[in-house]
């Protein structure tokens, strides 16, 4: 066999193993302006949801529920799909993407630099909504006195005061709670991080079995993907009808000064995206050597897709024919940092977590130090490692970050109701920085001989 015809088989090969067969139709949603029509979903929600709702008070409080419910029922399953397939789907791709390479050495290499890379970048994401919001001070501009006591009926159940770091001799014990003892029972339970655990050791087994033996299971696995892709594509079809219904239902509810009252808010989050997307551009330059005019353009279509979905998971395939194709991403890099990307960095969402966390602290009061600041930024690092890649999940991880530092968990209703548009765009960030990783990786990783 000849250098290019080898060279053929190996490319036929790593895309049987990957992804990249679903990238098309992933595509082809673009092609229809997908993200057109959440546009102008988002703006129609807005509306219908103005009209029904208490800022016209056109139809009676009662009816405007019941009516809002029903267009929120797109949304709700549009969710729910995305929810059911992210497990399936995140497991069998990280160990598909493990067994893209039969290198030990240098999947070792890689995942040690991947892996301190995403904890790095999402530290510094927290830390800059932090100084955005303490700088601005976007709970300033609402009345909070007002929102205090709307919500005092709610505050008691959260307010239990900051969660206490386990102690030294307590260490031991928590690092092994991390591997899980029975899989299923975490994939219940969607412990996102003890699942990239197994999915991680089950691929490196794989990668040191002779590679017939471990065929029917990647056969398998890759059966499993698509399957969660076709599921993905149901929901993709939903997209637009999802963000009408689920503004709709928003809008209807709160009504349109609510969401005007959180405008300073929503703009401290999109400055602070703005910030880290430059950040990423500088850090492509220096340290990747690509120029930002061929990096939008490559990875243009994957971030479309991003703001239409709210969801990683969902991108992935687009995302590694974007890094291959268009970045000149080596495939045995794109499919390994892809898909635990998509489960572990997610510096557009610990952005938003930093700032929602400050904001939260100046309308309730409460005084965050320097010790409070550095619990924050330990708190989302550690929350947003093993987060499933679904649209909402950042509301979650913000849940546990305020019991950290004791805000009442309750201010989570203040922001509910804008969190579906700032949803969309800190999901463009964390697949940009995916994007960015496998760039870095691709310079940083050698290849043995």
């Amino acid at each position: 066999m000849t250098a290019p015809e080898a060279d053929q088989t190996t490319a036929d090969d790593y895309r049987k193993r990957s992804l990249l067969p679903f990238a098309d139709s992933m595509q082809q949603l673009l092609q229809g302006k997908l993200w057109l029509q959440v546009l102008v979903g988002m703006v129609l929600g807005v509306g219908t949801g103005v009209t029904i709702g208490p800022s016209a008070g056109l139809v009676a409080p009662e009816t405007a529920i019941v009516v809002g419910n029903w267009l929120g029922f797109p949304g709700q399953l549009f969710l729910a799909l995305i929810q059911m397939i992210v497990i399936p789907l995140v497991f069998a791709s990280i160990v598909r993407g493990l067994c893209s390479t039969d290198d030990l050495g240098q999947l070792r290499s890689m995942g040690a630099r991947a892996v301190s890379y995403f904890v790095v970048t999402t530290a510094v994401a927290v830390a800059i909504g932090i100084w955005l919001a303490i700088l601005i001070e976007p709970g300033d501009f609402i009345d909070a006195a007002s929102i205090r006591q709307s919500l005092a009926s709610e505050i008691p159940l959260g307010a239990s005061g900051a969660v206490s770091a386990p102690s030294l001799q307590e260490l031991p014990r928590q690092f092994l709670t991390l591997l899980p003892s029975n899989p299923l029972s975490s994939m219940v339970e969607s412990n996102m991080l003890q699942i990239v655990i197994f999915a991680c050791v089950v691929g490196v087994a794989l990668v040191m079995m002779e590679r017939e033996k471990g065929k029917p299971m990647l056969d398998v696995l890759a059966a499993l993907q698509e399957v969660c892709m076709t599921v993905v594509k149901w929901a993709m079809w939903l997209a637009p009808w999802a963000v009408f219904g689920l503004l709709a239902q928003l809008t209807s509810k709160i009504g349109l000064n609510a969401l005007l009252g959180m405008a300073v808010y929503m703009g401290t989050v999109m400055l602070g995206l703005c910030v880290l997307f430059l950040l990423f551009l500088a850090l492509l330059a220096m340290a990747g050597r690509m120029g930002p005019g061929r990096f939008l353009s490559g990875s243009r279509d994957a971030m479309l897709l991003a703001f239409s979905t709210s969801s990683s998971a969902a991108v992935m395939p687009l995302s590694i024919k974007t890094a291959e194709e268009r970045l000149g991403v080596r495939p045995f890099i794109s499919q390994f940092v892809i898909p635990l990307g998509a489960t572990i960095n997610m510096n557009g969402t610990a952005l938003y977590q930093g700032v929602a966390a400050i904001f939260l602290a100046q309308v309730f009061g409460v005084e965050i130090g320097t010790g409070g600041m550095t619990l924050i930024i330990l708190t989302a690092v550690g929350a947003s490692i093993g987060s499933p890649a679904t649209p909402g999940v950042g509301i979650v991880i913000l849940a546990s970050i305020l019991a950290s530092v004791g805000i009442p968990p309750a201010g989570i209703a203040l922001i509910m109701g804008v969190d579906r548009v700032l949803d969309m765009c800190r999901t463009v960030l964390n697949v940009t920085g995916d994007l960015v990783a496998c760039v870095l990786m691709n310079r940083w990783v050698r290849v043995e001989s």
